[in-house]
């Protein structure tokens, strides 16, 4: 079954619309991005989830006393590390590791193999003004030799209730993630969520 990571919630009530479509992994962005929460609010939310959803914290290049002091007081399941944060960073870490690279061509896969210490890698599209959230796609090509490698693969970047059933077939990637692609005026939209689930199951 394909997981889905629904990211960037900022409230109790996008929490409550994610979790009523049946999504229980849901990311919140601490890094410089429209989307982003600050500690406080997302260990507010955090505390009245349910037992069995996962929590996910997005860094882009943060120190790591930063990541450890916020994912401890936030009760952080997974960490995405979402910058160009060097092999050695991931090293010792507590919680379960995503990391995620911007693919520009085969380049971009190939150096997957220097982290031997992450539990899984996220694709997104490479896009020179933001670290991520750009709602654009890049070559699933190219995602396709990521999933040769022998670990789970999220497929993010461009993802929409109409291309995401494609992005599946293409790739058979282990997760997909989204956050713009089921917003409506920068806030998270109960109807394109729904779709977005539906599509997914679909192309299962």
């Amino acid at each position: 079954m394909v997981r889905i990571k629904i990211c960037g919630i900022r409230s109790d009530k996008e929490a409550r619309l994610v979790l009523d479509a049946g999504v229980d992994t849901l990311g919140f962005v601490f890094a410089p991005s429209p989307r982003q929460v600050n500690p406080e609010v997302a260990r507010g939310i955090i505390t009245k989830l349910p037992p069995f959803t996962t929590t996910v914290g997005v860094f882009v290049n943060e120190p790591r006393y930063n990541i450890m002091e916020i994912a401890s007081f936030c009760r952080l399941d997974v960490l995405q590390l979402h910058g160009e944060e060097p092999p050695e960073y991931c090293h010792g870490l507590s919680q379960r590791l995503i990391k995620t690279f911007r693919v520009r061509d085969s380049s971009s896969i190939q150096a997957m193999a220097s982290y031997p210490d992450v539990h899984g890698f996220l694709l997104d599209t490479y896009d020179p003004a933001v670290a991520g959230g750009s709602g654009r796609t890049f070559n699933w090509e190219l995602a396709r030799e990521a999933v040769t490698f022998d670990r789970p693969i999220i497929l993010a970047g461009g993802l929409t209730p109409e291309n995401v059933g494609l992005a599946i077939r293409a790739v058979r990637p282990y997760a997909v993630d989204v956050a713009s692609g089921v917003e409506t005026n920068g806030c998270k939209d109960a109807g394109k969520i729904a779709a977005f689930v539906e599509a997914v199951r679909k192309a299962e």
